[in-house]
């Protein structure tokens, strides 16, 4: 699959290279960074500046690693700096009393009990995960990639891997197995 990129890269071609990488990891670099930042609009002006440091970085790309790998270290890196900026100065707490108020009596929050038919969405039951399980889940099972390659993208042990796995579909069993409240 980066035969052709590795080779356009040799050639010292890199624009052809660079479609190509955007061409396949565009959807998965947005994948992971909505998975790590829980916001779209955040992740997609992070997907940008992920394309442009790949851009910038593509000559010195050596192939110590595969491709794939090192597009998702410079996409962890890039959404890592860019949640410790943001925690360095927080703007409004999800936490805040007024807020949780208003989201509870949004409709658009409100979830839909499982006997009507109405499955929960993945997405929704991955963001109540905590970010180590999410990130493994979405590497291991939405990007298919193997339990090396997520240790190698997430720079975790395969053993933490497999744990965070395990520990990941046990929380999602339990946030599938919740219903809500019953009105009455």
């Amino acid at each position: 699959m980066e035969d052709d990129i590795r080779e356009r890269l040799d050639a010292r071609q890199y624009r052809e290279a660079f479609e190509l990488v955007v061409d396949r990891f565009q959807n998965k670099v947005f994948r992971l960074a909505i998975s790590m930042v829980r916001d779209e609009a955040l992740a997609q002006d992070l997907a940008q500046d992920i394309f442009l440091k790949i851009w910038k970085a593509l000559p010195g790309y050596l192939g110590g690693a595969s491709l794939s790998t090192w597009i998702y270290t410079i996409s962890r890196n890039t959404c890592l700096t860019e949640l410790k900026r943001r925690a360095a100065r927080p703007t409004l707490s999800i936490h805040d009393p007024d807020l949780e108020e208003m989201l509870e009596r949004s409709p658009a929050m409100q979830s839909t009990d499982r006997d009507s038919g109405v499955e929960m969405d993945a997405y929704q039951m991955l963001n109540q995960l905590p970010e180590k399980y999410r990130q493994v889940i979405t590497l291991f099972y939405l990007e298919q990639k193997s339990y090396e390659e997520v240790g190698a993208m997430l720079g975790l042990p395969m053993g933490t891997v497999k744990t965070f796995l395990y520990r990941a579909k046990k929380e999602l069993l339990k946030i599938g197995a919740r219903r809500p409240p019953v009105a009455v």
